[in-house]
């Protein structure tokens, strides 16, 4: 299925994609964070074309875990070594937004702010010191992410909490792809689009730890709730390793895509405006 949080009649709805690019609602009680936790979807419900589906943030994340570092072609372009384990930060649930909202820069706090497009992987079940052999088995789905990044912060601090973690810096979406519909994720492409500019072209069989790997990993030390996030890392492409160095300002538009997903589309806009 593809699962998607939408307004329509001035309200937020569960969308189910049907065929022909049509979409039907779910009841109006039933949100995808009780999906997400394995309730049904109904059969039936109003069909919607895609001209009246306006998909906003499909759920709020409770944990969004991340991880740098986890391409190959990445770790060769920054010249970094490879690391021994996941290479593991957070980023705060506040930060996420949806498709079409707004990634919002205060040029007070950062002047160098990075896109990174991302596989995420959607965890449906709670998890402690799974095995990897198993892992998959509690994944619900997947999207599409920016691990948006501001790098003057990050390389202030040391950590990564305040350049990963501002308002806005996580959009997600546009919908949510349960897991029986994506073969491989491990074979999907990965691309970016900064005003129409293609900046990243990758694909996840570059990542270091696969989705099995990171899931095993993070739930030995933390668990794992449904409904929570993992990105998976991006590939090679972002502007802060460009010659010269590229940053997003008010005005630009970024899309990310991941093959089988869809596309995510923000605008930047400077706070306050």
């Amino acid at each position: 299925m593809r699962l998607s949080t939408i307004v329509h009649d001035g309200r937020r709805a569960l969308a189910v994609a049907g065929p022909e690019d049509t979409w039907r609602l779910a009841p109006g009680h039933l949100r995808l964070e009780d999906v997400i936790a394995g309730a049904p979807v109904p059969a039936g419900g109003e069909s919607l074309t895609a001209d009246e589906v306006a998909p906003v943030l499909p759920h709020r994340p409770g944990t969004i875990f991340g991880i740098g570092l986890n391409y190959l072609d990445t770790i060769a372009e920054m010249g970094w070594p490879r690391p021994e384990a996941p290479y593991l930060f957070t980023k705060l649930s506040s930060s996420a937004i949806g498709t079409g909202e707004a990634i919002v820069i205060d040029a007070a706090v950062t002047r160098r702010v990075d896109w990174e497009t991302e596989l995420a992987v959607v965890i449906g079940a709670e998890a402690r010191d799974i095995p990897e052999d198993s892992a998959l088995d509690v994944v619900f789905g997947y999207t599409v992410a920016n691990d948006i990044s501001a790098r003057d912060l990050q390389a202030d601090d040391g950590q990564w909490v305040r350049g990963k973690g501002l308002d806005t810096f996580c959009p997600l979406g546009p919908v949510v792809v349960t897991a029986d519909e994506i073969e491989d994720p491990h074979r999907l492409a990965v691309r970016t689009w900064v005003n129409g500019e293609q900046v990243q072209d990758g694909t996840t069989a570059d990542m270091l730890f696969g989705v099995r790997s990171l899931i095993a990993y993070l739930s030995r030390f933390f668990t794992l709730r449904s409904g929570d996030v993992i990105l998976t890392g991006t590939p090679s492409g972002c502007g802060d390793f460009m010659d010269p160095p590229r940053a997003l300002r008010p005005g630009d538009t970024v899309v990310s895509e991941v093959e089988g997903i869809g596309r995510l589309v923000n605008p930047v806009r400077a706070a306050g405006e």
